[in-house]
This record gives C-alpha cells, sequence and structure tokens, in this order.
C-alpha cells in the first residue's frame, strides 16, 4: 500500500519565497506548498526576489528573465544565511557546483514532484537548526533568520556554515569527510543510519568503493571526538550518534586548534 506522505510531512507553517519567472511551473508548485501548510510568496524576477522581505526558505530558478539566479544567489549570501534550495531545468554539474560553492543549501533539477520538494525542504530544515539532546531550546525561525547556527548534541557542538566543532567548548580539526560524516549522523541524534545510507550522502548515491572506508572514518572520529562511545555501532545495520553516558570525554590529544576542515 503507498505512502501517505502527507501524514511524514505535516505543515510546518514556514513562509517560503519562490523566485520563478515560470507561471506553468510555479501555479501548481504554490498551490502543493501550499496543501502541506507553507505561506508561500511568488517573486517572478530576480529583483523582485531581492527586494522581497526574507522567508525562512527560498526556492530560486536559476533561468530568470532579469539576471542569471546564480547572481540572485551570490547577493542573498552577503546579507543572509537563509536556506536556499536552487530549482531549474539546468544540467549541467558546473552550474550545480558553482550554485553550492556560492552557498546554496540543495539543489533539485527539473521535473520535480512537490513531495520530492517538500522532503528536501524538510531536510535542509533539519540540517540547518539546532537539534538538542541535553534538554537546550530549539531556536525558532524568525523573520528567516536563525536565531543559532550551533546544533547542540550534549557537549557537542556542530556549527555547519563555519565547519566548527567543539566537545566540551573545545574546538577539534576534522578532514572534510569526517566533518560530512558526523554532520550525516548529526542530522537525527539517536537515530540509526544504516551504512549505506551514510556512504550514499557522505560519499555519492551507489558508492561502489571499499566499504572499510566507512570504517576508518568512523574510527578516526571516535578518537577526535575522545570518546568511542559517541557513535555507537548497531551490529548489521549501521550506527547512531548519542552523547556518551559515563564520565566526561575530551577531545583526543595531539590535535591542535580547529583550522576548518577544507
Amino acid at each position: 500500500m503507498p505512502h501517505d506522505l502527507s501524514a511524514v510531512c505535516e505543515p510546518v507553517g514556514m513562509h517560503v519565497l519562490l523566485i520563478e519567472d515560470d507561471d506553468r511551473v510555479a501555479e501548481p508548485l504554490v498551490e502543493g506548498l501550499h496543501r502541506f501548510g507553507f505561506t508561500v510568496e511568488h517573486a517572478r524576477t530576480g529583483a523582485d526576489g531581492l527586494a522581497a522581505a526574507e522567508p525562512a526558505m527560498v526556492l530560486l530558478d536559476l533561468g530568470l528573465p532579469d539576471m542569471d539566479g546564480i547572481d540572485v544567489c551570490r547577493a542573498l549570501r552577503t546579507r543572509s544565511s537563509v536556506p536556499i534550495i536552487m530549482i531549474t531545468a539546468r544540467d549541467s554539474e558546473v552550474d550545480r557546483v558553482l550554485g553550492l560553492e556560492l552557498g546554496a543549501d540543495d539543489y533539485v533539477s527539473k521535473p520535480f514532484g512537490v513531495r520530492e520538494l517538500v522532503a528536501r525542504i524538510r531536510a535542509v530544515t533539519r540540517r540547518a537548526r539546532t537539534v538538542p539532546v541535553d534538554g537546550g531550546s530549539v531556536p525558532s525561525l524568525s523573520g528567516g533568520n536563525l536565531v543559532c547556527d550551533a546544533q547542540r548534541i550534549g557537549p557537542l557542538s556542530i556549527d555547519r556554515r563555519t565547519r566548527r566543532v567543539c566537545v566540551h567548548e573545545a574546538p577539534i580539526a576534522l578532514a572534510p569527510k569526517e566533518f560530512d560524516l558526523l554532520v550525516c549522523l548529526a542530522e537525527d541524534p539517536g537515530a540509526v543510519c544504516s551504512r549505506q545510507q551514510i556512504l550514499d550522502s557522505v560519499w555519492e548515491p551507489n558508492y561502489f568503493g571499499p566499504t572499510k572506508t566507512l570504517d576508518v572514518h568512523i574510527a578516526a572520529l571516535r578518537r577526535k571526538l575522545g570518546d568511542p562511545s559517541w557513535i555507537e555501532n548497531i551490529r548489521g545495520i549501521g550506527f547512531r550518534l548519542a552523547p556518551p553516558t559515563g564520565p566526561r570525554a575530551s577531545p583526543a590529544a595531539g590535535f591542535g586548534p580547529w583550522q576548518g576542515a577544507r
């Protein structure tokens, strides 16, 4: 029996700005997002989009009549950290990479379904917001601005925008794949991520390389977090991230100040 995704993707009451010049795309998209509980403002040009009040999420077409969507993305990023999902018919890897490098949070190619877009909006929102496990408060979206950029899981702090990670306020240096692995596990703290899910997310979909590389990165990440119990191995399934329950753990010795994951 097919799953009812409307029950899974419950309305979130989020203000979304859609910058899209083609009404044949925009009108059904606005209608579909309304059904999922989103409030949608539609701008038909890049200039109108840049002049709009800051939303909680931007859906940005690249093929706009007055300016390139890449330039709109660049302009938005100079003044805001609002999440941006690019929606476009362009299929060039160069466009995708450039958009992501300029600060877009995700990229979806036309044609696509509303349910897929809603799932991507929810995933980007999960990555952007704080998800505390230690009883701390969850910052709200006010006028589209995130109150806090860092996610806190017990004594662990992850800032995705600066790629800065701290344990007990002490910064730790992570290699790029180690940071991406940590972010993947932190998207839903306490939940089990299968090995294939992690490989698809951190490496690439349908990854065909040696799966042993995942175990090597898990071991390195455990060592740098200062306590192997941060990442639990669920035998035959995958891994889960949760704060250690034992004595206070400190980041592994031998790693200097955080220098960013490049």
